[in-house]
Order: structure tokens, then C-alpha cells, then sequence
């Protein structure tokens, strides 16, 4: 055996055949040790950092158009089974939608209602309730030893109305005109937008997976059906959860006879859709108003009622309703609510937790129906601790 010259004469080998491997050049030698592998880690994870940093800030930019596209997802799969009941006894798809959006914005529309009417109707009283009670810590505060003097309370009521008579309020009172027309033009997006999804949202999904095939295309399939499933029986069992907060708060409040019983109550409701941080905002706020207008005895009274309340949904409603698939840990519940609300504010904590479920959602079923990702797969049974 040999190899071949030019004229097709055989150039004979006298020994074994070896190849001795190119050198490496010196700069490439050195990404090719240990140092040079965590070098290049670090660049890829600045990489992704800088990708997701652009991609929140572009997202804070048009937030007047990304946040109704996520809360129309959200109801559109929140009412998705509305639908393909309505579909399945023959109801035409655009009638079908048009009652599920009626019937949406008239929920909506009539909670705003009741809240504003039953603020209207009791804001007087309140307001003297609140006057009478900021004279009673002004004359508790008098007989202090550090109390301020007459002077120094008229100078700070003197800054206070500067500061409302000046320019920089006034900037601020059109900076909150310019931030309700930004309400209307996305509450009107939303409505849009919903009503597509509610009407073509699977069709639309279709469309987008088009690019895919094989197994790309039934993992896409997944993600999809996973998406919808976690954030509609998220959003029913934390509204589930809501109202019988709600209501058994309102009952206390009732009876203790609290004003502004059903705000506080609607406000309930909501807050409840950001855990853990809004049943203690809503028992502060319930317990604020109770002891401006009743006094702190019964103030105590509807902070034990809060607490009561709470416990029972999270000891036996919530795990009922919601169900275990749907928990996340209490720490990253916590890291998902600070991270929404650096984003977005208020609608940024809503959001965080569902966002939050629904990527874990698609890491579970990113290999397989009942297969997570390699990387999430349980090493050992006390490894999936973060998700119970």
C-alpha cells in the first residue's frame, strides 16, 4: 500500500501512517482551557441578558399595546371552554363571540359601577369620618413631648398648599389626564383584540405554526395547548378564590358596619389576583377605613376577619380550585411579583405570576406530553420542591 506520485509511480511507506495534529494557534489556546470555557459563558449569558434587557425595555415602550395583547390572551383563554361549548351545540362562531365579549365587558362595566355608585354615595361621610379622625391624632399628637407648635403645622399645611397651587402639581394632574387616555385607547385595544381571539384564536395559532414540521411542529402544538390550559385555569381558580374572599370579607364588613363595604370588597377581589402581597394590602386598607370610621376595637375586629378569611383560602379553597399543577414556590412567586412590578407596576405583579406558570408549563411539556426539558427533570422525588 502507498500512495501515488504526479506520473501515477508508487511512492512505497516504510512505516505506520500517523498524523500529527495542527498546533494551535496561541490565541485560540486560550478559550480552549477551563477559563476560556467560563470566558465564553459569561459572554453568551451577557448575551442573552443584553437580548431579554432590550426586549423589556421595547416592551415599557408600548406597554399601551403589549399589556391589552397579554390580557386578552388571558380572557381569551380564560372563556375558551365557553367557547368550544357555544361551537359544539352549533352556535355560529361570530355570535358565540359576541356574547362571550358582551358578557365580559358587562362584568367588567358593572363592577367599575358599583364600586364608583357606592364611593359616591358614601365619600361624605367618609371624608367628615376621616376629617374628625385627623383632628384626634393632631390633639393626641399635641400632648406629646415632641409635638410639633402651631407654627410649624401652619408651615407644613403653607408647603402642602405650594405644592398643589404650583406648576409641578399641575404638570402632575395633566401627566394623570394623559395616563386616562392611555386607559381608554387600550381598553378599547383589548376589547379589539380579544374579540379575534375569542373568534379566530385557533385559526391564528394555525397560521403561526405554518414555519413548523415533525417534531418542531408538535412541540409548538404543545406549547400552545399548554399556554391556554395554564392561564385559563389560572385565571378561573384565582377568580374563583377572589369572590369568596370577596364576599365572605364583605360579610364581615357588613356586620361590623364598615363603610364603603363593597369597595372594599371589589378591591378585595382584585387584589387577590396578585398573591401573597394583596390580601395583606386589601386587610391594611379594609382595616385604615374601619378604624378612621369606627374606631380601632373594630378595627382589630376586621383584621381578624381578614386573616380568617385568608386562611381558609389558602388551606382549603385555593389547593381545591386551582389544584397542585397550578402552585409555584413561594419564593419564586416572590422574585415573579418584584420583577413584574419593576416592569409594569400594578398590572406588571398581575401578570408576573401567570407569565410565570405558563413557562413553566412549556418546560414541562417542552420533550413530551408528560416529559419536562432534560435540564428539569427531577433527580431525585424532593427535587421538584420549587414547584409544590
Amino acid at each position: 500500500m502507498g500512495f501515488f506520485r504526479r506520473d501515477s509511480t508508487p511512492f512505497p511507506l516504510t512505516g505506520p501512517l500517523t498524523f500529527e495534529p495542527r498546533a494551535a494557534s496561541a490565541p485560540w489556546r486560550l478559550w480552549a482551557d477551563g477559563f476560556g470555557s467560563l470566558a465564553i459563558r459569561c459572554l453568551q449569558l451577557i448575551l442573552v441578558v443584553t437580548v431579554a434587557g432590550a426586549a423589556i425595555f421595547g416592551i415599557q415602550l408600548i406597554t399601551v399595546v403589549t399589556i391589552p395583547l397579554v390580557l386578552a390572551l388571558i380572557l381569551a383563554s380564560a372563556f375558551e371552554p365557553v367557547m368550544r361549548w357555544m361551537r359544539g351545540r352549533g352556535v355560529p362562531s361570530v355570535v358565540a363571540t359576541l356574547l362571550t365579549l358582551v358578557a365580559i365587558v358587562a362584568l367588567l362595566g358593572g363592577v367599575a359601577w358599583l364600586i364608583a355608585a357606592a364611593v359616591q354615595n358614601q365619600w361624605a361621610d367618609l371624608a367628615e369620618q376621616a376629617q374628625q379622625g385627623f383632628e384626634d391624632v393632631v390633639a393626641w399628637v399635641n400632648t406629646l413631648p415632641f409635638a410639633p407648635t402651631e407654627s410649624q403645622l401652619q408651615d407644613w399645611m403653607g408647603a402642602l398648599t405650594d405644592f398643589v397651587t404650583s406648576a409641578q402639581f399641575g404638570s402632575g394632574a395633566l401627566a394623570g389626564v394623559g395616563a386616562v387616555a392611555n386607559f381608554v385607547t387600550g381598553f378599547v385595544l383589548l376589547v379589539t383584540v380579544l374579540f379575534f381571539f375569542l373568534k379566530d384564536g385557533p385559526q391564528m395559532w394555525e397560521f403561526l405554526l405554518r414555519p413548523f414540521s415533525g417534531a418542531e411542529y408538535e412541540r409548538a402544538r404543545r406549547i400552545g395547548d399548554k399556554t391556554v390550559a395554564t392561564l385559563g385555569s389560572y385565571i378561573r381558580g384565582t377568580a374563583g378564590v377572589a369572590a369568596v374572599d370577596a364576599i365572605g370579607i364583605l360579610i364581615g364588613l357588613l356586620i361590623l358596619q364598615v363603610p364603603l363595604a363593597l369597595p372594599l370588597a371589589a378591591l378585595v377581589f382584585i387584589l387577590a389576583f396578585i398573591p401573597i402581597v394583596g390580601a395583606t394590602v386589601a386587610g391594611i386598607l379594609a382595616a385604615l377605613v374601619a378604624l378612621v370610621a369606627n374606631g380601632w376595637i373594630v378595627a382589630l375586629l376586621v383584621v381578624g376577619v381578614v386573616v380568617l378569611v385568608n386562611q381558609l383560602e389558602g388551606n382549603f379553597l385555593q389547593p381545591f380550585l386551582m389544584g397542585r399543577s397550578m402552585k409555584l414556590h413561594a419564593f419564586v412567586v416572590l422574585v415573579a411579583l418584584t420583577v413584574g412590578a419593576v416592569v409594569a407596576g400594578v398590572v406588571g405583579a398581575i401578570l408576573a405570576v401567570p407569565i410565570t406558570a405558563v413557562a413553566w408549563g412549556i418546560v414541562q411539556v417542552w420533550d413530551g406530553p408528560d416529559t419536562p426539558a432534560r435540564w428539569a427533570r427531577p433527580k431525585h422525588p424532593g427535587d421538584a420542591a420549587l414547584t409544590s
